[in-house]
C-alpha cells in the first residue's frame, strides 16, 4: 500500500507500507543474510552478504559437485539486487544415500592377487591372501553414482536462497531507512542556510550602495554627487553578486533528490550525479559571495553535502 505522510517541515512524501510497518524506497549495499532448511532429503544452508560496489559484482562458493548452482544464483539474485558486491555461501549435504553402483575391475584385481602370489612364492612367506587384502587397494572398485537431478536441488536451493535473500534485502531496507533520514535532514539543513543567503544577499547590495556614497561624500566633500553613478556602480556589484539562480537550482535539486528517495529503482548512481550538481552550485555562490556571513553559510552547505556524498556511496 502506498501512502502519504507529512513531514516536521511539512513537506509530503510516500512511501510503501507492509502490515503497518514503513518500508523505505531505497536501500544500503551492505547486508546480509542466512537460511538453512532439510529439503528432499537434503540439508541446505545458504548464506548471502554485501558491500559496496559501482555495478553488479556476483561470486559464489558451492561444492564443486553441485557447480552448476553458481550460474543459476547469480542470474536468480540480480533479479533482486542491483548493485553491491554479493557474495553468496552454499552447502548441501545429501542426507540419504543416493543410487549408487559399484563395481570391481577384475583385470586390476587379479594383478594384485598375482604380484601377492610371487612374493609369497618367491620368499618362502605364509600364503594369508584374503579378500581384505585385496580390498585395501581402492582403486579396484568404480563407485557409479546414478546421475544427480540438477533441476530438483536447483528448486531445493532456490526455495532456502529465497529465505535468505527476504533477509538479505530487509537489512539493506533498514539500513536505506537510516541513510534516507540522515540526507534528508541535511537537505533540510541545506535549504535552512539557503534561505539565509537568500534573505541575505540583497542586505549586502544595500550595505555596499550606503557605504559607496559614504565614502564618496567623504573624499569629495561639498561637491555634488552623482545619484546616477552610485546607483550604476550598486547595480554592477548586484549583478555580479548575485545568486538567485544558483538558489533557485540548489532547491530545484534537493526536490529531485526528494524524489529519488521515493523511487522503486536502484538509484545511487543517479543521486550521486545530483551531489555533484550540489556541489556546483554551492561552489559558485561561494565564489559570488562578498560577504562573511554568506562565506560561512556556503561553508556549513558543502560540509553537509560532502557528508550526504559519503553516504549515497552506500545506496543501491
Amino acid at each position: 500500500m502506498i501512502n502519504c505522510f507529512i513531514n516536521k517541515k511539512g513537506r509530503r512524501f510516500y512511501a510503501t507500507t507492509y502490515c503497518g510497518m514503513l518500508i523505505s524506497m531505497i536501500k544500503s549495499m551492505t547486508g546480509f543474510g542466512r537460511a538453512q532448511q532439510i529439503i528432499d532429503g537434503m540439508s541446505i544452508s545458504v548464506e548471502i552478504k554485501s558491500v559496496n560496489h559501482r555495478y553488479f559484482d556476483f561470486s559464489s562458493r558451492v561444492p564443486r559437485v553441485y557447480g552448476f548452482l553458481e550460474e543459476k544464483l547469480k542470474s536468480y539474485i540480480q533479479t533482486r539486487v542491483a548493485r553491491g558486491k554479493i557474495e553468496c555461501f552454499v552447502l548441501v549435504e545429501a542426507l540419504e544415500i543416493e543410487d549408487c553402483e559399484v563395481s570391481v575391475n577384475h583385470s586390476l584385481a587379479k594383478g594384485y592377487i598375482d604380484a601377492l602370489k610371487e612374493l609369497c612364492d618367491r620368499y618362502s612367506l605364509i600364503d594369508d591372501i584374503t579378500v581384505g587384502t585385496v580390498a585395501r587397494n581402492h582403486d579396484i572398485f568404480s563407485i557409479h553414482k546414478s546421475e544427480a537431478d540438477e533441476e530438483r536441488i536447483w528448486n531445493a536451493v532456490k526455495s532456502v536462497a529465497d529465505i535468505a535473500l527476504d533477509s538479505f534485502i530487509s537489512m539493506r531496507e533498514k539500513e536505506g531507512q537510516k541513510l534516507k533520514e540522515d540526507i534528508l535532514s541535511r537537505c533540510d539543513t541545506i535549504l535552512s542556510n539557503v534561505a539565509y543567503i537568500e534573505k541575505r544577499s540583497p542586505e549586502t547590495v544595500e550595505e555596499y550602495n550606503n557605504k559607496l556614497l559614504e565614502r564618496i561624500r567623504s573624499v569629495l566633500e561639498d561637491v555634488q554627487v552623482d545619484e546616477q553613478r552610485i546607483l550604476t556602480e550598486a547595480a554592477i556589484y548586484a549583478d555580479k553578486v548575485a545568486v538567485a539562480e544558483e538558489t533557485v537550482r540548489l532547491r530545484s535539486h534537493i526536490d529531485q533528490m526528494h524524489e529519488f528517495m521515493e523511487s522503486k529503482e536502484a538509484i545511487g548512481r543517479k543521486m550521486d550525479f545530483l551531489v555533484q550538481e550540489f556541489n556546483r552550485e554551492a561552489n559558485t555562490i561561494g565564489s559570488k559571495a562578498q560577504d562573511v556571513e554568506i562565506a560561512r553559510r556556503v561553508i556549513d552547505i558543502k560540509a553537509e553535502v560532502e557528508k550526504i556524498r559519503e553516504q549515497v556511496q552506500n545506496i543501491e
